[in-house]
């Protein structure tokens, strides 16, 4: 396991999201929220505005992730599940969403405040995950928030193309201990597929959240109840 990593964590980041810097991204997202109302694929949306502030790939992706159409945020806010709601539901939990986000938040890196309400980070996957400092943490907070929520059962999914997916699933039984709750950890793939079919689930994949039955902000929940305040990015536009 990893010691010093520090997950979420680039150099630029202080350049990128500076006081100043989030000015003109604040601009950057009500002009790409603007487009993508209308229609146009955020891909484009997010190189024709990314063009014109002569923004760097970091923060095209932060526009991608905290931006969305607001049809898409009403949607996606009217099937979210409160916390006082989950007393005796099964969760279908997007394991490696939720940990790496968790892990950054334990990590003191950057998060941001999205515009659907969810707490997102710009990590990306790219097929490869270790074990850092932080993971146990994230996984223990992760843990005994469920337990507080009262749930009957949480099943967390980890993508089988991931390296170390099967030993951040031994990690989650090892940390996590003896519960109040039913876990399982499956190894799957496509998890995304998988969480769509679902009638409670837990992420912050967009696509996801369009297409499920309900969802729960358990990144959030666990954040506010384990980490205390924390200090979000927060370039919406708004």
């Amino acid at each position: 396991m990893a010691k010093q990593a520090k997950r979420g964590f680039m150099p630029t980041d202080e350049r990128d999201f500076s006081e100043k810097a989030q000015v003109i991204l604040r601009k950057a997202a009500e002009e790409v929220g603007f487009l993508l109302d209308r229609g146009y694929p955020v891909k484009s949306v997010t190189t024709f505005v990314g063009n014109h502030y002569l923004l760097s790939e970091r923060q095209r992706l932060a526009l991608a992730r905290v931006v969305s159409p607001q049809e898409n945020i009403a949607k996606r806010k009217a099937k979210e599940v409160g916390a006082d709601e989950l007393s005796g539901e099964t969760l279908y939990i997007d394991g490696f969403n939720t940990v790496i986000t968790l892990e950054i938040a334990y990590s003191q890196s950057m998060l941001f405040r999205c515009m659907d309400g969810t707490v997102r980070d710009l990590a990306g996957l790219h097929g490869t995950y270790r074990l850092i400092e932080q993971t146990d943490l994230a996984i223990k907070a992760m843990c005994e928030t469920l337990g507080e929520l009262g749930i009957k059962k949480a099943v967390i999914y980890l993508d089988a193309p991931v390296s170390n997916s099967g030993r951040l699933k031994e990690r989650i039984f090892e940390v996590c201990g003896e519960l109040t709750f039913e876990l399982e950890v499956l190894i799957e793939n496509p998890v995304d597929a998988i969480l769509k079919t679902k009638p409670l689930v837990v992420t912050a994949d967009a696509i996801i959240l369009d297409e499920c039955g309900r969802w729960f902000d358990l990144t959030k929940c666990v954040i506010e109840r384990k980490i205390g305040d924390y200090g979000l990015v927060d370039i919406c536009g708004e």
